[in-house]
């Protein structure tokens, strides 16, 4: 069974904002993706599945996946004309098919901008209004203080924390668990905040 609960017939949403757009992928992005995916400091905060070095045959063979892929809702983060991050919620199956991880990440040219921020509340306000997932998590590496934030002040609350669930860079870390309910959320949108990448890789296991 597929994990999205939308209809069927919907097509993915074009989320259109002051700062950016979020909107499908095309094969066309390859080259800004490698532009933009391309740095350690991206890469540290999601999972190995979104490499460094990011290659164009990286991006190309990632791009073809989400093509392909009819159950997720996989957006790329447009500024300025060109895709510069990534946003995406990915539907959990069997007893937990009410349940959707949330992922992103931005360039670092444009974080500390409110861009995550307002990303984040947008996709929120998408699943809840359009779909029938009831809950919205993300799991955030330790250190990713930045990416917490964005996920406070768009109501997600800490739920619990994995004691040294993750293994990254040669380092390991815990692994901190955020959620926000449906009927918790408020409907609004937050705006301007220190915006980093979260832990979620689209490429790979996460969203």
């Amino acid at each position: 069974m597929a994990s999205v609960l939308y209809f069927q017939s919907m097509q993915l949403p074009r989320i259109q904002r002051e700062a950016f757009i979020l909107r499908p992928w095309d094969p066309t992005d390859a080259p800004a993706l490698v532009k933009h995916a391309n740095n350690p400091r991206v890469a540290a905060n999601l999972r190995d599945g979104f490499p460094y070095p990011y290659t164009l045959g990286d991006a190309k063979r990632w791009l073809e996946m989400v093509g392909n892929n009819k159950e997720d809702v996989i957006l790329a983060i447009e500024i300025q004309g060109e895709s510069a991050g990534g946003i995406g919620l990915h539907g959990m199956k069997d007893v937990y098919k009410y349940n959707s991880e949330i992922g992103y990440w931005l360039s670092e040219t444009h974080w500390g901008k409110g861009i995550t921020t307002e990303a984040v509340g947008a996709m929120v306000k998408f699943a809840f209004e359009q779909t029938q997932w009831l809950r919205l998590f993300a799991c955030i590496y330790e250190n990713n203080t930045a990416s917490m934030k964005v996920l406070e002040k768009n109501g997600f609350t800490p739920e619990a924390i994995h004691r040294k669930a993750v293994m990254k860079g040669g380092k390991l870390m815990d692994e901190h668990l955020y959620a926000l309910l449906k009927d918790q959320w408020s409907g609004g949108s937050s705006s301007g905040s220190p915006a980093s990448s979260s832990r979620a890789d689209f490429s790979g296991s996460g969203p």
